[in-house]
């Protein structure tokens, strides 16, 4: 199971300056997360994805995560 409030943390530490919001869709592993990082301007959305999934990448390593849904973007200027 994990925790929403470590996944958020990951994320932010990897791309400071962002918002994020992170929610359990089901079983603790089933996650859905909102990334609105300023890295974001430029990048593709592949690239930004991932650059999430990087930073969480441990967490799917051991089982914590096993589905991990996307919405990201740069903020609006």
């Amino acid at each position: 199971m994990a925790d929403l409030d470590e996944i958020r943390a990951l994320i932010e530490n990897a791309l400071p300056g962002s918002a994020v919001e992170v929610k359990d869709h089901g079983g603790g592993d089933h996650l859905s997360a909102v990334v609105v990082a300023p890295q974001f301007e430029g990048m593709s959305r592949i690239d930004q994805h991932k650059a999430v999934y990087a930073a969480v990448q441990a967490r799917i390593d051991d089982g914590q995560i096993h589905a991990l849904a996307l919405k990201t973007r740069a903020p609006e200027a």
